[in-house]
């Protein structure tokens, strides 16, 4: 299976893409499309549709996994952000790739083993399961490539085939 992870912002959106196979998992490439501060937010918006709609149609993958928008204190930034993710899901829905959502603390579970985890120990655990050379940059990326992770464990695992069964 090959798992787009995405970590949706409108500044920086990481996206890292995994390969997942007899619980191995094979880092195909990753990065992260970036918009400038000074763009209209409806070219930025264009411009991060136009990037993960690229992916899309580059790598083919079977499932986008995509971290849960929580609010934070700051509700421009989480309106902004909701925008950028809005245009992400849209690509992926018209790609005809299955979306997974996952919140913060389920990835942490997933890749570190404990919800409260740092998110430096996520990264560093990131690379060790990725077996990579550093931990990727942005932390955004890094974040995406944890995301895709997220999803490789639960598709594996009993209980995510019985929810995606449902």
């Amino acid at each position: 299976m090959v798992i787009l992870g995405i970590d949706p912002g409108y500044a920086i959106v990481g996206w890292g893409i995994v390969r997942y196979e007899a619980n191995r998992f094979k880092t195909l490439d990753f990065g992260a499309v970036t918009t400038p501060a000074g763009m209209h937010f409806s070219d930025r918006l264009e411009k991060i549709y136009d990037g993960i709609d690229y992916l899309l149609n580059t790598y083919k993958p079977d499932a986008l996994s995509i971290e849960k928008l929580f609010f934070n204190t700051n509700q421009k930034t989480a309106i902004d952000v909701a925008q950028a993710r809005g245009v992400i899901l849209l690509a992926a829905k018209k790609a005809r790739v299955e979306i997974f959502e996952y919140t913060p603390l389920q990835v942490k579970q997933s890749v570190v083993g404990y919800g409260r985890a740092e998110k430096k120990q996520v990264q560093e655990m990131t690379r060790i399961i990725l077996n990579l050379n550093a931990v990727p940059k942005p932390d955004d990326t890094a974040d995406a490539l944890a995301l895709a992770i997220c999803h490789g464990h639960a598709s594996g695992s009993s209980l995510g085939r019985l929810l995606q069964n449902k």
